[in-house]
């Protein structure tokens, strides 16, 4: 895996798709991010997660005091995450939120779904960045973290996301997996002598992840109009 930035306080990668972070219910003894980082560096926090399909950009802690910080900074919305998806469909809107209310682990599928009666408070930000024959690139950017967010309020403005069978999108031999990928990650970081939990006053650095092979291949192949 590639290693993004690293430093006595911080790791930042830009993670495999098809790898879970914890141990995968299904496949227990199978490979997992935390068990592979860990033999290289010692102990990790866990700052935020990816699904197992989903590639791009993560930040773990290395020390506990890193943890809190970063914890804190993801709770008061002060790091920024954008992933980058496609989506099945041409959208007629350049931008558009939704705040559908959404309830995971929903059925034998374990899908999370629009459930305006017991859902959670759910809103995802999209920005279309481009537009190509029957697919849409866009920017997605989370304001709440609950599970499948993105594909979850993809598939219910009607555009789920390219590859993501599970939400509905059409067979396609373009992605085996649901076309996602964390593209940024901004995380104000403290300086030698800056403890102050003010981020206001330290520097924002923005970590980016390139695009894995499938989701640029896919693109590419969008972009050519095959």
């Amino acid at each position: 895996m590639e290693i993004v930035y690293l430093d006595d306080a911080l790791l930042v990668l830009n993670k495999p798709a098809g790898l879970p972070v914890l141990p995968d219910g299904w496949e227990p003894d199978a490979p997992y991010l935390v068990k592979m980082l860990e033999q290289e560096y010692g102990r990790v926090w866990i700052v935020h997660r990816l699904d197992k399909v989903t590639s791009g950009v993560m930040v773990f802690a290395l020390t506990a005091e890193a943890h809190r910080d970063l914890s804190l900074q993801f709770e008061r919305h002060a790091a920024r995450k954008i992933y980058h998806a496609i989506l099945s469909g041409v959208t007629r809107w350049d931008e558009k939120t939704a705040r559908h209310p959404l309830r995971s682990n929903v059925g034998h599928k374990h899908r999370t779904m629009v459930d305006d009666k017991n859902g959670k408070p759910s809103e995802t930000s999209f920005k279309v960045l481009e537009r190509h024959g029957a697919y849409s690139l866009v920017e997605a950017q989370l304001m709440t973290g609950r599970t499948h967010q993105i594909r979850a309020h993809a598939y219910a403005l009607g555009f789920p996301l390219l590859g993501d069978l599970l939400y509905s999108a059409p067979e396609t031999d373009l992605i085996a997996r649901p076309a996602l990928h964390a593209y940024s990650l901004s995380l104000h970081l403290q300086g030698a002598t800056d403890e102050s939990p003010n981020t206001e006053h330290r520097s924002l650095k923005t970590f980016t992840a390139p695009y894995p092979p499938d989701f640029a291949h896919a693109l590419d192949q969008i972009r050519a109009g095959t």
